[in-house]
């Protein structure tokens, strides 16, 4: 299976004051682009043309690193855009809500755990909220690697390479971090991959 490029869920300018235009611009259509582009390039006459794009990411994992690093991040973008949504933020739906409550204490704590995260990942990275084992975990992870490859599913990740808020953050990693948990999280999204991922 190719793997192709979405058009955004959103208009260009959805997100704004919180992600801005130009942001959105260069980071889908040039940076995503490129990764669908090289992606498919890389795929080519290897064991996991045709295959699903998970399989293909945990796969290619220290296997192949120039077609990981593409279709992990094609991964990590396909649901980057649907994590976010105009006017996001706010309440998170009730069965959810109870398992952050349950496994970190309160929802503040979960926030400050996963902007924690992402502001102490070393260089290029996602931070993330996965399920493993039946349990939510935060984790970071550099470059275009994701929990998949360490046996669990993400149901929310944030993008903490530089491209994905220099022009609107310029150095102000956690300010972007905050104004993406509490202002751009499309909680119904994440919901939906929590109860996907409680059935694998």
């Amino acid at each position: 299976m190719s793997f192709s490029l979405p058009d955004l869920p959103y208009a260009y300018d959805a997100l704004a004051p919180y992600m801005s235009r130009e942001t959105l611009e260069y980071h889908h259509d040039k940076h995503h682009l490129a990764y669908v582009n090289n992606g498919n390039n890389l795929l080519k006459g290897t064991d996991w043309e045709g295959k699903p794009l998970e399989d293909v990411v945990v796969g290619s994992f220290g296997k192949n690193t120039g077609l990981f690093n593409n279709a992990g991040q094609h991964y990590n973008h396909l649901h980057f855009w649907k994590w976010m949504k105009p006017n996001g933020g706010g309440k998170i739906p009730g069965r959810l809500e109870a398992k952050i409550i349950a496994d970190f204490g309160s929802v503040d704590k979960f926030k400050e755990f996963f902007i924690q995260a992402g502001v102490t990942q070393f260089g290029s990275g996602w931070c993330w909220l996965a399920v493993k084992d039946g349990a939510l975990v935060v984790s970071k992870t550099p470059n275009g690697e994701n929990p998949l490859v360490h046996g669990a599913q993400p149901i929310l990740g944030c993008d903490v390479w530089e491209h994905s808020y220099y022009i609107d953050y310029r150095n102000r990693r956690p300010d972007y971090l905050k104004a993406f948990i509490d202002n751009l999280v499309n909680w119904e999204y994440v919901d939906e991959m929590f109860e996907a991922a409680l059935k694998k």
